[in-house]
């Protein structure tokens, strides 16, 4: 099993930057791919960001050039570089993993609680 645990999240203004992180607790973490995921006020949950276990990545066409996913295998630790933020981005951000690659699909196993990120215009 894993624990994920969101950190990084606040209130900036638009075109300003963030970086959250996700920090995992349990065994064979370099074994999982993860993904972060968004969630905004009466909307569904949309996929970001994943890494696959090899360290390939994908991105929603939304944040493309923007955001970085990446992780430190070493720290056990997730992160999403936000760049050029933008109102839109406003939404709860949650963490995510599995063995299993669903890249932005939400089918993930494990889920942290969430962090919030509200960009202001």
């Amino acid at each position: 099993q894993v624990q994920l645990v969101e950190s990084g999240g606040g209130t900036v203004q638009a075109g300003g930057s963030l970086r959250l992180s996700c920090a995992a607790s349990g065994d064979s973490y370099s074994s999982y791919c993860m993904a972060w995921f968004r969630q905004g006020p009466g909307q569904e949950r949309e996929g970001v960001a994943g890494i696959d276990d090899d360290g390939d990545t994908t991105y929603a066409d939304s944040v493309k050039g923007r955001f970085t996913i990446s992780h430190d295998n070493a720290k056990n630790i997730l992160y999403l570089q936000m760049n050029s933020l933008k109102p839109e981005d406003t939404a709860m951000y949650y963490c995510a993993a599995d063995l299993i690659n669903w890249w932005l699909l939400a089918k993930y196993v494990y889920w942290g609680q969430g962090t919030q990120v509200t960009v202001s215009s």
